[in-house]
């Protein structure tokens, strides 16, 4: 099958993503306008600690409106490998690097209407080595054990996709 894009225009250009309008013809022959976040890529990041520990990030997303529960995260750099950032993102979210750094899974996370490929990675041997936040985020470290952070995944207190994506890949690993 043969998707061909005819048109294509950018409409934002922004700090974190570039918004696009494209026009696409289906092999069928219909026409669609269809509007495309361009995204550079990001990682996520299970941190475990030696005490059976999981830590969060509880932060203000502004598009929810809330204070959300997640895993560390963040964007790559353009050229940036997805590992590099998973290091440098853990230390700059919740203070610690890790001894490893396991790839789990790559996905996208909203495909219907953004280019983002996430990569996300179980962090073990965790020690503290601090990195500057990002000013642009307010966040606040937390760790759980990890049957109570199951059980709150179960209870519905975690909303956020990657996290919950991750959280369910690794259940069986972590809980027995």
């Amino acid at each position: 099958m043969k998707f061909e894009t005819t048109n294509s225009e950018e409409l934002y250009r922004g700090k974190a993503i570039n918004l696009w309008r494209e026009r696409v013809l289906y092999p069928d022959g219909r026409a669609a306008t269809v509007e495309i976040i361009k995204h550079p890529g990001a990682v996520t990041i299970l941190p475990v600690d030696k005490e059976g520990n999981i830590w969060f990030v509880r932060q203000y997303r502004h598009p929810a409106g809330q204070m959300l529960l997640e895993l560390p995260a963040g964007t790559l750099e353009i050229g940036e490998d997805p590992q590099n950032t998973a290091a440098r993102e853990i230390r700059e979210e919740i203070g610690m690097a890790a001894e490893s750094l396991e790839e789990l899974i790559r996905f996208y996370p909203v495909p219907g209407y953004s280019t983002e490929y996430m990569y996300a990675y179980l962090a073990t041997g965790l020690y503290p080595a601090p990195l500057a936040q990002d000013e642009s985020e307010f966040i606040q470290v937390e760790k759980y054990p990890i049957v109570e952070a199951y059980a709150m995944f179960e209870r519905g207190e975690i909303i956020d996709g990657k996290t919950l994506a991750v959280l369910a890949l690794v259940q069986k690993r972590l809980t027995g």
